[in-house]
C-alpha cells in the first residue's frame, strides 16, 4: 500500500535520510524504531509531503507521490499524528474535529465524528472546551481523533506516547491496536521500542538516517543487539 524508495533527505548541510526504503502492506501495522535524531520524523515528514527529498519516491498503491503536495495526499488516504500533538490550542476540541475532515468530500462526517467520541468519551465530554486547556493525554486523544476524522486508509503516527505517564502510555497503544483492527493501515514512529515492537507487524530500525535492520516484530524482541540498544536487556 504504502512504499518509500532509496529517499535521500538533507537540512541544508545535514544528510538526514540515505537511502532510506521501506513497505508498508493493506492492513498491517509497521513500527519505525531508533534513537532520537535517527530520522524517523524526517521520514514520515517526507512521506506525508512536508519535506521535500533530495531523490528518491514515494508511492502509494504504487502510483508515484513524490511530487504530490501534502494536501493532496491527505485527499488520497495518508493522514498524519505528528509529534507533539500540535492541536489548535486556541479551538475547541470540535472544532479541532472538524479541521480534521477538511479535505473529506464525502456526506459521512457525523458517523465517523461519533466513532471518534465513542473511541475517546473524553473528547466526547470536552467537546466544547478549548483544545490548549486538555491534558497531555488528551491531547494525544484528540490529535489521533483529528486524524482519524480524515478517514485515512494509511495513518502515520510520531511519537503518540511521547511524556505520557504508563497507564496512558498502555491506553494509546490498546486503542492504535484497535484503528489498525478496524481497518487502518499504520506506520508508527516511536522511542518505546518494546510497546511499538508489541503492536506491529513488521519493524525498520533506523540509525543515522539508515536503515539497518529490519524484519518480523517479534523476531526482532528475541535478538541481544535489539534487547541491548532499546528494550533494556
Amino acid at each position: 500500500m504504502l512504499e518509500i524508495k532509496d529517499l535521500d533527505v538533507h537540512y541544508g548541510g545535514i544528510h538526514a535520510l540515505k537511502g532510506v526504503s521501506l513497505s508498508v502492506e493493506d492492513g498491517e501495522i509497521v513500527t519505525l524504531i531508533g534513537a532520537n535524531g535517527a530520522g524517523k520524523s524526517t521520514t514520515l515528514r517526507t512521506i506525508s509531503g512536508l519535506k521535500k527529498p533530495t531523490s528518491g519516491s514515494v508511492l502509494v498503491d504504487g502510483k508515484d507521490i513524490t511530487k504530490m503536495p501534502a494536501q493532496n495526499r491527505v485527499a488520497l488516504g495518508l493522514s498524519q499524528v505528528p509529534e507533539g500533538r500540535h492541536v489548535f490550542t486556541r479551538m475547541t476540541v470540535m472544532e479541532n474535529l472538524e479541521l480534521g475532515a477538511y479535505r473529506r468530500k464525502d456526506g459521512n462526517r457525523s458517523a465517523d465524528l461519533n466513532e471518534v467520541f465513542e473511541r475517546f468519551p473524553v473528547l466526547a465530554d470536552r467537546r466544547k472546551q478549548m483544545a490548549g486547556t486538555l491534558s497531555g493525554g488528551e491531547q494525544q486523544m484528540l490529535a489521533m481523533g483529528r486524524a482519524m476524522m480524515a478517514k485515512p486508509r494509511i495513518l502515520l503516527m510520531d511519537e503518540p506516547s511521547m511524556g505520557l505517564a504508563p497507564l496512558l502510555v498502555q491506553e494509546i497503544f490498546e486503542i492504535i491496536a484497535r484503528i489498525n483492527q478496524d481497518g487502518t493501515t499504520i506506520l508508527l514512529v516511536e522511542q518505546n521500542a518494546n510497546k511499538a515492537l508489541q503492536v506491529a507487524k513488521r519493524a525498520y530500525v533506523m540509525e543515522t538516517g539508515q536503515i539497518v535492520i529490519s524484519g518480523d516484530a517479534a523476531e526482532l524482541m528475541k535478538t541481544e543487539d535489539i534487547k541491548k540498544a532499546y528494550l533494556g536487556g
